[in-house]
C-alpha cells in the first residue's frame, strides 16, 4: 500500500479466491437481481465457491446501493463498494480492481450486454495459451442503433491508426486478466483512464474470444453521445500525440496560401488597389482565425489533461465496503483513497 493512500480500517485478506468479478454498477437496481443469479451460477460452474462478486455504487440515485448492501448480506462472497459520489464508469472501475482480491478477475458492465457466462470459455483459453489477458471482442451488437454502431465502429478504427499501442477492434471492458496484469494496470496513476486502453498498453501475452452482444436486461444506457465524446477524447488523447503533430501539420498547410495571399496584398498595395479586395480580405481573416482556434482547443486539451496529473488527487473515495468476508468478514466505513502507482494495496 502507497504511504499515500489513506486507510482507516483494513484486516489482512483469508486467502486469494481463484476468481473476482468486478461489476461498476450506476442506476442498476432493476438489473441486480438477474445479473448477481447469472454471475453466481457461471462462476459456481467455473471455480465451485471460490470466487468473489465485487459490486462497485458509482454514485448511484436509485436504491441500487441498497440493493448492493442486501446482496452482500445475504451471500458472504459478494463485497459492496460504495463510492462518496459519481465518479465515472471508468474510475468506478478502477475502484473495484483495487478492493478485488482474485487471482483471475473478469471486468464485466452491470446491463448484461456481455455474457457472464462465457468466463469459462475465458477461463480455459488463459489456461491453454498461457495468456494474461483474455478479452471479449464483438461480432455483433443487438439492440443498438444504427448510429451507436456505425460511430463506434469508426471510433475503433480512428484510435487504432492514431496510436502505436495495439488496441483491439470492437472490445469493450469486458475481458479476463491475470493477477500480474492486474497490478502492472493498477501502477498506472492517470486520471483520465481509459482501462481498455491500458490493458493492452501493458502488454503480456492477451487473445480475443468472439461473442455477440446482447440487448440490454433493462434500464437505457449510461453512456449518451456526450460521454462518448469525452470517453473518446480520454482515450485519444491518453494514447496518441498525433493530434498535436496533425495541428504542426495543419499550420504548415495553412502557410502556403498565407504566402500567395501576402504576395496578392503586396501586389494589389503597389497597383494601387487596396480598397478592392475586402470581402476575400474577411474570408481570409475567418478562416485563419478558426484555424488557430482549432490548434488552440487542441493544445487545450493535452495542457488541461496535464493541469488535472499534475494536482495528483486521488482517483476515487471509498465511502464504505461492506460484506468483505475475505477481509475479516468487517464491514469497513470510510477505508481509503485510490491515491497514487501503489495505492492497489
Amino acid at each position: 500500500m502507497s504511504a499515500e493512500a489513506t486507510v482507516l480500517q483494513q484486516a489482512e485478506p483469508a486467502g486469494r479466491p481463484r476468481l473476482s468479478v468486478v461489476i461498476p454498477c450506476f442506476n442498476e437496481e432493476d438489473c441486480l437481481g438477474e445479473l448477481c443469479r447469472r454471475v453466481t451460477a457461471a462462476c459456481v460452474d467455473c471455480v465451485a465457491q471460490d470466487y468473489e462478486l465485487v459490486l462497485v455504487n458509482d454514485g448511484s440515485g436509485d436504491g441500487t446501493w441498497a440493493a448492493i448492501a442486501e446482496l452482500a448480506r445475504q451471500d458472504a462472497r459478494v463485497v459492496g463498494v460504495d463510492l462518496s459520489r459519481n465518479h465515472g464508469h471508468q474510475l468506478a472501475l478502477t475502484a473495484g480492481l483495487t478492493v478485488c482480491q482474485g487471482e483471475r478477475v473478469l471486468i464485466i458492465d452491470a446491463d448484461l450486454q456481455d455474457p457472464p457466462e462465457l468466463v469459462g470459455a475465458m477461463m480455459q483459453a488463459m489456461d491453454q495459451e498461457g495468456a494474461d489477458v483474455v478479452y471479449g471482442q464483438r461480432r455483433e451488437r443487438a439492440g443498438e442503433t444504427a448510429f451507436k454502431k456505425a460511430s463506434a465502429a469508426l471510433f475503433y478504427r480512428v484510435l487504432r491508426s492514431m496510436t502505436d499501442v495495439d488496441i483491439p477492434l470492437d472490445t469493450g471492458d469486458f475481458r479476463l486478466i491475470s493477477r500480474r496484469a492486474l497490478e502492472a494496470l493498477l501502477a498506472m496513476p492517470e486520471q483520465h483512464r481509459f482501462v481498455r486502453g491500458m490493458v493492452s498498453w501493458i502488454g503480456f501475452h492477451q487473445t480475443p474470444l468472439l461473442y455477440d452482444r446482447a440487448e440490454r436486461f433493462s434500464g437505457v444506457t449510461k453512456y449518451p453521445l456526450s460521454k462518448m465524446v469525452r470517453f473518446a477524447l480520454d482515450a485519444i488523447t491518453g494514447f496518441s500525440i498525433r493530434p498535436l503533430r496533425l495541428a504542426s501539420y495543419f499550420g504548415l498547410l495553412l502557410a502556403v496560401p498565407a504566402f500567395l495571399l501576402l504576395v496578392y496584398t503586396l501586389y494589389s498595395w503597389l497597383a494601387g488597389h487596396t480598397v478592392q479586395g475586402w470581402t476575400s480580405l474577411m474570408v481570409v481573416v475567418l478562416f485563419l482565425g478558426s484555424a488557430q482556434m482549432i490548434v488552440l482547443g487542441v493544445f487545450g486539451e493535452y495542457v488541461g489533461r496535464l493541469y488535472m496529473e499534475a494536482k495528483r488527487r486521488p482517483l476515487f473515495v471509498i465511502r464504505a465496503i461492506v460484506g468483505a468476508a475475505r477481509r475479516g468478514g468487517a464491514s469497513h466505513a470510510v477505508p481509503r483513497l485510490g491515491v497514487g502507482p501503489d495505492s492497489a494495496g
